[in-house]
């Protein structure tokens, strides 16, 4: 076959999974689990790829209950990795879409694999824990990225898109640490944490306008001492430093906020603890082929959607920690109209009837993006 054949069986192979994929969606969106506890979700999942002759393997266990990859296909040639995700926020339950991702991402893996058994490697990785640690981070750093010729995935959204990037982010807080003291005391006037605190502050601030990279600064006090009547003994600000460049992030900017903790930390005699709190995202490097691939086949799907420049980012992900280890690129496709990711209405709308359409949509332009790489 070639490749336009291809692409014609593959839809119609996604056409005829739809039944399953669609109980898929809905059994996510009807057991929604946290972050790390998706059990109910992995052994769905699980299931169904062992129905269709995948090996599932459970992968860092030593740290996640529910990673895995399932793989199927010839090892000699192309290897294609699909990305699930399926765990669920607090109260409101997929309110990510995750539930069509899994869809999406399932649905294109088999009918890949369907078409594609005796020529290709179809690996599909289970990601748990996007909301929170980032799984992907983990699985990239242990390698489990490295031979894999590209990682697809599609993001539900209130838009079809394609391009753009991610922030790089790291999530810094810093703890000046002084001595306590009453401040009426006439002997003992101890060291003001807060002080400390307040001048590295300002004096980010000031940092932050010499950065010559496009980035974002956020910032907040979460401790500034116990009492009006007592110098604060330790204070403590957490930050979001992001840059559009993983590079300029940690060897330009963290450098310079660092040596100015420790320089503010000098200069009030007091002591200063640095220490990330949340998970290291890099930017995400979008694949340049790979966006052109899925701007031809919603094309061919009838599709619409806008084309982001490069530097646009509106976030962080654990899809950027992907893209620097192979080719990836993150496609959003609408599910509705002037919706918006984490509300109770993107959850309604992850679970609507228009959803799951869009998703096999989806699932359709994975696939057929898999099988341009196929033929490289």
């Amino acid at each position: 076959m070639n490749k336009n054949d291809l692409k014609q069986e593959i839809c119609r192979k996604i056409d005829q999974l739809a039944p399953l994929l669609y109980q898929l969606a809905d059994f996510l969106a009807k057991n929604p689990e946290i972050s790390g506890k998706e059990i109910k979700a992995v052994n769905y999942l699980q299931k169904i790829l062992k129905q269709f002759n995948f090996d599932f393997t459970p992968i860092l266990t030593d740290k996640y209950s529910t990673a895995f990859i399932a793989v199927k296909g010839n090892t000699h040639n192309k290897k294609i990795g699909f990305l699930t995700e399926y765990d669920a926020l607090p109260d409101i339950g997929h309110a990510c879409g995750h539930n069509l991702i899994s869809m999406m991402s399932i649905g294109a893996a088999i009918a890949f694999n369907q078409l594609t058994d005796k020529i290709a490697q179809t690996i599909v990785f289970g990601c748990p824990a996007e909301e929170t640690v980032g799984a992907k981070i983990d699985i990239a750093e242990s390698g489990f990225f490295d031979d894999v010729d590209a990682a697809l995935i599609i993001h539900p959204d209130d838009k079809t898109s394609i391009g753009g990037t991610s922030y790089a982010s790291h999530p810094l807080q810093v703890n000046f640490i002084g001595k306590e003291a009453h401040i009426a005391d006439p002997v003992y006037h101890g060291i003001n944490a807060l002080d400390a605190l307040v001048d590295f502050y300002t004096k980010l601030k000031q940092l932050q306008n010499t950065f010559t990279e496009p980035n974002l600064i956020g910032t907040i006090i979460t401790e500034g001492g116990i009492a009006p009547n007592i110098i604060p003994a330790k204070a403590t600000l957490r930050s979001t430093i992001r840059a559009l460049n993983s590079d300029y992030l940690e060897n330009t900017m963290l450098v310079q906020i660092k040596q100015l903790a420790n320089d503010i930390a000098k200069k009030h005699n007091a002591k200063v603890e640095l220490y990330h709190y949340e998970p290291l995202y890099k930017d995400l490097r979008s694949d340049m082929r790979l966006n052109e691939y899925y701007k031809h086949n919603f094309n061919l799907l009838g599709e619409k959607y806008s084309i982001f420049p490069d530097d646009y980012a509106d976030g962080s992900t654990d899809v950027g920690n992907v893209s620097h280890v192979t080719r990836t690129c993150q496609p959003t496709i609408c599910i509705g109209k002037d919706i918006f990711a984490h509300t109770a209405e993107f959850a309604c709308a992850a679970n609507s009837a228009f959803g799951k359409e869009q998703a096999i949509k989806g699932a359709k332009a994975m696939a057929m993006t898999a099988i341009d790489i196929l033929f490289e």
